[in-house]
């Protein structure tokens, strides 16, 4: 056995646990990190209402998508595809994306490689208070709180297109 292979170690986590964050206007439970998968990969339990993400991309990540429940539609570079349960849908490194919940609440599946994102995920969320969905903002962001969230996904390897 070499050390990447004795670095990670067999774990399970049934429905409901794993770390639960507010993030993004959604829920989202962090499944496995790269402490726990060596660095492989990411898996984050996401709960969203209807509404569009923020056009973005990953320098680091290739990033999958496993649709649980909703119907949404991606945009990846010049593709458009529609996904509903059990669909996939994989969106490769330095091409810019972005999803619709368009009928919703969506749970879905992010796997992202290798590991890594899940920091971005706590640097820019707070622990639930419960596992639903956060409330609702008051209004979209100021131009300083969009700043911030740009200088953080570009700490991390990524990049806010809006």
């Amino acid at each position: 056995m070499n050390q990447v292979d004795a670095a990670a170690r067999a774990f399970g986590l049934d429905e409901g646990e794993g770390e639960a964050r507010w993030w993004m206007g959604g829920l989202a439970t962090v499944k496995a990190t790269g402490k726990e998968t060596d660095g492989r990969y990411t898996l984050i339990e996401i709960f969203e209402p209807e509404g569009e993400g923020p056009l973005h991309v990953h320098h680091r990540e290739d990033e999958g998508f496993f649709i649980i429940e909703g119907e949404l539609t991606f945009r990846i570079g010049e593709e458009t595809i529609k996904a509903s349960p059990g669909s996939f849908v994989f969106g490769p490194k330095d091409v810019p994306h972005t999803y619709t919940v368009d009928s919703g609440p969506a749970k879905l599946l992010f796997i992202l490689s290798p590991a890594g994102f899940e920091e971005f995920v706590y640097a820019t969320s707070e622990p639930a208070k419960e596992r639903t969905l956060p409330p609702p903002p008051e209004g979209p962001p100021s131009e300083e709180e969009m700043e911030q969230l740009r200088a953080l996904a570009r700490q991390y390897g990524g990049e806010l297109l809006v």
